[in-house]
């Protein structure tokens, strides 16, 4: 049931995504989460304490972030699955809330339109929306890298693992996992706040996006076959030669990807809160100079591939139910 969960909530937010009216009603799982995640950061997290301290009440913190949104989706599955009607149709319908399908290519969409008819000052600004670094550091092809390079990573962040997650453990795998990134993105920062506090949430998270990035590289090389002008060689020699390279054990791997399907190069240096980081390029070789017109290739190569993913659960969906 967990396979079919996944797949049918694929494809019902690949339409809806997760309508306003409901967002402005009752929010969203993940500014729940988030807020759970406030209020332990604040309770446990104290600058006094010894680095010793605040990491082990970040591994605390971490196993009640998980374990919260995991049990309650565990009994919501339990419940649905046995007592109502159609309830297996209910729990996909939660489950599209854990995806970011639609909202993701509506977001990086929106910075090439905003190059396209605001010019670079409108891009900075829709950019900005998706990504950490500095805007005002970029240039055209800044802001066009950086939307893309956030495309593949939350191409596989935000919607292979949630699914990939939720195909493993039905309602409790997807929360738990989503739970996990988002106190990632929280707390799993190189700060002096959150340097030890968040350590365990970021390795936590790091490992269980492993599989999912090296299926979102492989489904973006399979993509580049289907797209026109595309290199699916290319995408995979940069993932073999590049992703590696990178200074996240998974980013490196959609980005390597979509950077080789386009010739471009991806991640590099960059600045985040006016510090530099010093990073490899993905798609070493590649272009720099990328413009909105590459925005709506990665666009192309990422409908592909999530259509593939879309595909892939369905198909295994069909081999659980006949076996």
């Amino acid at each position: 049931m967990s396979v079919l969960i996944a797949f049918l909530s694929l494809a019902v937010e690949f339409f809806l995504g997760y309508p306003d009216w409901l967002f402005r009603a009752i929010g969203h799982p993940v500014t729940w989460i988030g807020r759970l995640i406030s209020f332990l950061d604040l309770k446990l997290n104290r600058a006094t304490d010894p680095d010793a301290l605040r990491r082990q009440r970040g591994v605390q913190a971490l196993l009640v972030i998980v374990l919260v949104p995991g049990v309650i989706g565990l009994f919501m599955q339990i419940f649905l699955l046995w007592f109502v009607p159609l309830g297996l149709v209910v729990a996909a319908l939660l489950a599209t809330s854990l995806l970011s399908q639609k909202s993701l290519h509506d977001h990086v969409e929106a910075v090439a339109d905003a190059l396209d008819s605001g010019g670079l000052a409108m891009g900075r600004v829709a950019v900005s929306r998706i990504v950490g670094r500095d805007p005002e550091t970029l240039d055209r092809a800044g802001v066009c890298r950086a939307a893309i390079e956030s495309l593949a990573e939350n191409f596989s962040d935000g919607i292979v693992a949630p699914a990939f997650w939720t195909g493993v453990g039905g309602l409790a795998g997807g929360a738990a996992y989503k739970a996990a990134n988002t106190a990632d993105s929280m707390i799993g920062h190189r700060t002096p706040r959150h340097e030890a506090f968040g350590w365990a949430a970021a390795r936590f998270d790091d490992w269980i996006n492993l599989p999912a990035s090296r299926l979102s590289a492989l489904l973006i090389v399979l993509a580049a076959f289907l797209v026109k002008r595309a290199d699916p060689g290319g995408a995979w020699r940069a993932v073999w030669r590049d992703a590696k390279k990178h200074r996240s054990p998974n980013a490196g791997w959609p980005e390597a990807a979509m950077a080789g399907a386009l010739g471009l190069a991806l991640a590099g240096p960059r600045s985040y809160g006016g510090i530099l980081v010093d990073d490899v390029f993905m798609g070493e070789g590649g272009r720099c100079e990328a413009d909105s017109v590459d925005i709506r290739r990665a666009l192309k190569l990422y409908r592909v591939a999530d259509c593939l993913l879309i595909g892939m659960f369905g198909l295994i969906s069909m081999v659980v139910i006949l076996a």
